[in-house]
């Protein structure tokens, strides 16, 4: 099963599930596809969307994917890779009126070069980014949250 996730932000990302939706059509995804669409009203007839899902369920749909298609938002991208999956981050843009800025890009940048995961940009065909996916070995996920706790630990102690 192929996840898609496109979060809770009030705008739609319609670009991206019409290119899985292309996919699926064409026959290049074969698996079932299950889709947290969140706010992104969409119709179709070969993705399973579920806008809005419990913490359970959603944690559930991370442990039953093979592969992760999200939003480039942190918690989606975040919970995939400590999970072991393959993601790919797809960054929502403002010129498509996605968010309120391109800030999702900065974070597909430093992923990408952290080396966990792959990415689909603008213009790029997604069925090549899958066929990358599908070969791609994700580093495996440390958190910089201890660094950080460290460091205003030490921070606190020297005042």
């Amino acid at each position: 099963m192929i996840f898609v996730i496109l979060g809770t932000h009030e705008l739609p990302f319609t670009r991206l599930l019409d290119e899985v939706e292309r996919l699926k059509q064409s026959g290049e995804i074969t698996d079932e596809v299950i889709v947290q669409n969140g706010n992104t009203a969409y119709q179709t007839d070969v993705m399973t969307l579920k806008p809005f899902v419990s913490y359970d369920e959603m944690d559930q749909l991370f442990e039953d994917a093979r592969l992760i298609i999200t939003h480039a938002g942190t918690g989606s991208v975040t919970t995939g890779l400590k999970k072991g999956k393959k993601v790919i981050a797809a960054a929502r843009l403002h010129k498509y009126g996605e968010h309120n800025d391109d800030h999702q890009l900065e974070l597909v940048d430093v992923f990408l070069e952290q080396g966990y995961i792959v990415s689909w940009d603008d213009g790029e065909d997604l069925g090549e980014v899958m066929k990358e996916a599908e070969t791609f070995e994700p580093k495996p996920f440390q958190s910089g949250k201890q660094q950080m706790f460290n460091l205003i630990e030490d921070f606190i102690e020297k005042i």
